[in-house]
């Protein structure tokens, strides 16, 4: 369904029979950017699965891309999705102060950059939501990335204006404590979990809760198996479940 009026503005949504007041988990493709898809293998079907089967809602949203929009407009983007679904909640047998978002690589940094600037999305007309779930990022601190060797897609993404970076960088722009928030990362990657500890330390400098969960799994295996049983889904199960009190069932 529409959450706005690009064409790219789209999203799914994956209900358990019979929802009633569920929690609902928002989830953020990624693909650097530029490309990627909401339909993409790995985004969304094993993680509605799981959590369908748990009586949550999984919502899978697409939102525009480079050259299009650049990762400021799609953080708007993000949060116009999450308005509607707040908005939208009820109808679907969702609970709108139960939500959490969660994305994979863009989609991580877009997530965390919201949970960073929440006036993001109040501009956009959501509300607070309940924790943020960041898979794989290894761009929070966008000002630090740009000014070491790095690859050729972040210079599409963020440009040459340092003013630019410290805009788009979730760890320069956290100044108040964030909801709750869980930063998978890539033991395997070198940047992605020094990154997310850096930021996970400011957040709770600042009074936050947030917690930094290492994997050894590759970039997209993070992605891809969040959902399948295991050791990795029961750990964003425990931190899931501590933000929500259980899904009822009168």
């Amino acid at each position: 369904m529409a959450y706005g009026p690009d064409r790219a503005q789209r999203l799914d949504v994956y209900c358990p029979h019979r929802a009633r007041n569920a929690a609902i988990v928002l989830m953020v493709h990624g693909g650097g950017w530029r490309i990627g898809d909401k339909a993409a293998r790995g985004v969304a079907q094993a993680k509605a699965a799981h959590w369908n089967a748990q009586g949550r809602i999984v919502v899978a949203i697409n939102y525009r891309l480079l050259p299009q929009a650049d990762p400021l407009q799609q953080a708007a983007d993000v949060a116009r999705a999450l308005a509607h679904v707040q908005r939208e909640a009820p109808r679907w047998g969702g609970d709108p102060t139960r939500v959490v978002l969660m994305g994979h690589s863009a989609g991580a940094h877009l997530v965390a950059l919201l949970a960073a600037a929440p006036e993001l999305a109040r501009a956009q007309g959501a509300r607070p939501w309940s924790g943020t779930v960041a898979l794989d990022s290894a761009a929070y601190d966008v000002e630090a990335l740009m000014r070491r060797p790095h690859l050729r897609l972040y210079d599409q993404a963020f440009g040459a204006d340092p003013r630019y970076w410290r805009e788009a960088s979730p760890t320069r722009r956290l100044h108040s404590a964030p909801a709750p928030m869980l930063l998978v990362c890539s033991s395997r990657r070198r940047q992605s979990c020094p990154q997310a500890r850096d930021y996970a330390r400011r957040a709770v400098d600042l009074g936050g809760l947030a917690q930094v969960l290492p994997v050894q799994l590759d970039h997209a295996a993070i992605n891809a198996e969040l959902g399948t049983e295991g050791h990795y889904t029961a750990r964003v199960d425990a931190f899931l479940a501590s933000l929500w009190a259980p899904v009822r069932r009168d």
